[in-house]
């Protein structure tokens, strides 16, 4: 049986970061523009927005290593959202708001604001209840917030000992100091959560769901590894003493390093795993379905010595991900709005944990077409636990992979989808929207039909364009809408008021 409701009737969805949202000012924010695009959504049919993770990046803007598993990337804020709130003026948006730095200090001159009004101000009021909530996370991320600005932005495993540490005198030595700092980035949270809550709400009138993403791991310079310690595998010094990745396969000789610590799954497990469920409860505010990132290492992991360059001598570790489903379902329920992440060389026991708990795997058709009748990202050999996907923000846009297929496979691609005489990346599109599964995505790059200049991310490699793709509302008039919403419709993923 499908594992929720998101699964118990044909969708299709759009795959599109916020930062790759239309903005005369930068990356994309939480403001018209992504209302805008939820009334897109909605007028073609689609009823699932997937995007990336959203909280705080780090160096190099992966939204895959962040300061935090909880907080809310703060760059995502509408400053035009500010000003409506009555926390900025319109002189100040006007000048400020074009740059980085120029919308850092917009949110302090409105976080200033709202400190100075009287305590029973309505936004006051709102303001304080949300730090109560979540102040078992935002008090510890607003400390390591600030004392990263204090040590400028140096990693907490190079601070003094004792905020290293957390020692209390250390810390309280700090406190009046810091508390700008602290009052600024809790203010922050407290915005971006607002905005969200905005934007889920314009969701759910549209009927359309916010589909996040969660990485597995979990950054060594963040809040999370230095406010709980315990629960990752680290030497006394706060460094990492093994670190995830993936062993040498096809795509790499000596593996991937990806640096991020390992966690101590026997602690976790002793503590029925609060640290997950904390983790699943952000999310769960946020997003009505989520897709876990790297999903087999719930299964096994690859344990790396942390000294060594690369992933070759690593090897395989068993994690309790039985027993932590387990334990998310007693607290969240039996049916876990969760898909999987199961690319890549997938072992029977990680098959058999997901079918398990019925959630959902993931199958990319830039995969199919090697030939074999029974490669699973097939169409025929889909199942009704399914999302299809034509390219995730890991790939090649549609137009660029086909592009690097030699005309013999390209004519096998065309030859499987009935020689379709649909030009890329529509035939793929179509191949997706009329598969078996129940839930179809497609990259908004496929959408405005972009060539591999539009890709958003190429794995294993840093910089350069990764991470900035943004489109213009203007490529929308280049885009075949009126096609994909007439498949949604024929293909029974459209609601029918639309």
């Amino acid at each position: 049986m499908p594992n929720s409701h998101f699964m118990n009737r044909r969708r299709a969805g759009v795959l599109l970061h916020i930062t790759s949202l239309p903005c005369q000012d930068g990356p994309g924010t939480l403001g018209q523009s992504a209302i805008k695009f939820l009334d897109y959504l909605h007028a073609h049919g689609f009823t699932v927005w997937q995007t990336l993770p959203v909280n705080p990046t780090q160096a190099g803007g992966s939204p895959y290593q962040c300061n935090s598993v909880h907080a809310g990337d703060p760059h995502l804020i509408d400053t035009e959202g500010l000003f409506q709130e009555g926390l900025i003026d319109g002189h100040a948006l006007a000048t400020l708001r074009h740059d980085a730095d120029g919308r850092h200090r917009l949110r302090e001159m409105a976080c200033a604001t709202l400190l100075e009004r009287l305590p029973d101000d309505s936004l006051r009021t709102a303001f304080s209840a949300f730090h109560s909530t979540h102040a078992w996370w935002l008090d510890d991320y607003a400390w390591f917030t600030a004392l990263k600005q204090y040590f400028h932005g140096a990693g907490w495993q190079h601070w003094p000992a004792g905020l290293r540490d957390r020692d209390p005198l250390a810390m309280d030595a700090l406190a009046t100091e810091l508390a700008p700092m602290r009052q600024l980035a809790a203010f922050e949270q407290f915005m971006f959560f607002r905005q969200w809550q905005h934007l889920r709400d314009v969701a759910d009138s549209r009927g359309i769901l916010l589909f996040g993403d969660m990485p597995i791991f979990v950054a060594d310079d963040s809040a999370d590894v230095w406010a709980g310690r315990q629960y990752f595998d680290l030497l006394p010094d706060g460094q990492p003493r093994v670190v995830a990745g993936v062993p040498p396969d096809y795509f790499s000789a000596t593996g991937q390093r990806w640096g991020n610590p390992h966690y101590r799954w026997d602690v976790m497990e002793n503590d029925q795993f609060g640290w997950w469920v904390g983790r699943m409860r952000t999310q769960l505010e946020l997003y009505h379905l989520v897709r876990i990132d790297h999903f087999r290492g719930f299964e096994s992991y690859w344990e790396i010595p942390a000294d060594s360059e690369t992933a070759m001598s690593g090897h395989w570790v068993s994690a309790p991900g039985s027993a932590l489903l387990q334990r998310l379902q007693a607290v969240f329920g039996t049916q876990l709005p969760l898909v999987a992440e199961d690319l890549g060389i997938i072992t029977t026991a990680v098959n058999a944990l997901r079918q398990e708990f019925h959630i959902p795997g993931m199958r990319v058709l830039q995969f199919a077409f090697d030939g074999c009748p029974d490669n699973a990202y097939l169409p025929h050999n889909y199942d009704l636990n399914t999302v299809v996907y034509t390219g995730t923000h890991d790939n090649d846009t549609t137009l660029g992979w086909f592009a690097g297929q030699s005309p013999e496979q390209q004519g096998q691609i065309y030859a499987y989808m009935g020689e379709s005489r649909l030009p890329m990346p529509e035939a793929l599109m179509h191949t997706a929207l009329a598969s078996l599964a129940p839930l179809a995505i497609l990259p908004m790059q496929d959408i405005l039909r972009l060539d591999g200049h539009a890709r958003m991310n190429t794995p294993g490699t840093v910089g350069g364009s990764n991470w900035r793709w943004q489109f213009q509302w203007w490529q929308l008039d280049q885009a075949p809408n009126q096609l994909i919403h007439r498949w949604n419709r024929m293909y029974g993923r459209c609601p029918d008021n639309v």
